[in-house]
């Protein structure tokens, strides 16, 4: 697993490598003390992972996830807790307070490898749903069976997750991490915390605020991606 630490500060740098040390899996490929030099490394290295500072000087770390071409997973590594809900918001996979612990760290690096082993693993592909698959969707005293190529827009709402097919609008009691997991990313697409959408139902796609862009449905639905999802979504899309 290839990473790279991005931090202003070099006695933060040297503490996060020499306690990534102790993983033998985890290679170093590059370290960073500010977005500009950062966004180059992470594009000509391509690593699994990013430890990412927020705080920095000139840019922070949201500002670099707006600027890279290739994104991969997120760590973010800060002295600032209150950061963490716009962390998420942007898909981190972790969010780590300074001074680091090992036990956080651990936890962290585990959910990266388990990331990574889930996107690499070629049965959880192959046994992904795909939108010729029929599924029962039931919401209080009413009940489908649906096709997924059906459903347009899977849109988060607290614990459960809105379907938007046809004129229905039925609520399930799961997650949209359950369901991204769930769904072949070939039609899917994760377009931010709170949607998912089906890559077939797209009408059209513009430019948008900060680099991202807004996606509009045949169903008359808009949802907004971020500069960070956009990339991802124009690399699945190109040939």
């Amino acid at each position: 697993m290839k990473a790279v630490i991005v931090d202003d500060e070099r006695l933060a740098r040297q503490e996060l490598k020499s306690m990534l040390a102790t993983y033998p899996g985890i290679e170093i490929a590059g370290e960073c003390a500010d977005v500009k030099s950062a966004v180059e490394t992470i594009n000509n290295v391509r690593p699994d992972v990013i430890f990412l500072d927020i705080q920095m000087p000139g840019k922070t770390g949201f500002d670099l996830l707006e600027e890279i071409t290739f994104v991969p997973e997120v760590i973010f590594v800060t002295a600032h807790d209150e950061y963490a809900l716009k962390a998420f918001e942007v898909n981190a996979l972790d969010y780590l307070l300074k001074p680091v612990q090992g036990a956080r760290l651990s936890d962290a690096i585990k959910k990266v490898s388990e990331k990574i082993r889930k996107n690499e693993d070629p049965q959880n592909k192959a046994n992904a749903l795909t939108e010729a698959d029929q599924v029962f969707v039931k919401d209080g005293e009413k009940c489908w069976f649906v096709k997924l190529g059906d459903v347009r827009l899977f849109e988060s709402e607290g614990n459960y997750v809105r379907l938007f097919f046809g004129t229905q609008r039925p609520l399930i009691l799961r997650s949209l991490n359950y369901l991204d997991e769930r769904l072949s990313n070939k039609t899917f697409f994760r377009a931010s915390r709170k949607h998912i959408i089906n890559l077939q139902w797209i009408e059209n796609i513009e430019s948008w605020f900060n680099g991202g862009l807004l996606v509009k449905l045949k169903g008359g639905e808009s949802v907004e991606i971020s500069r960070r999802q956009a990339v991802k979504l124009k690399e699945m899309m190109s040939l």
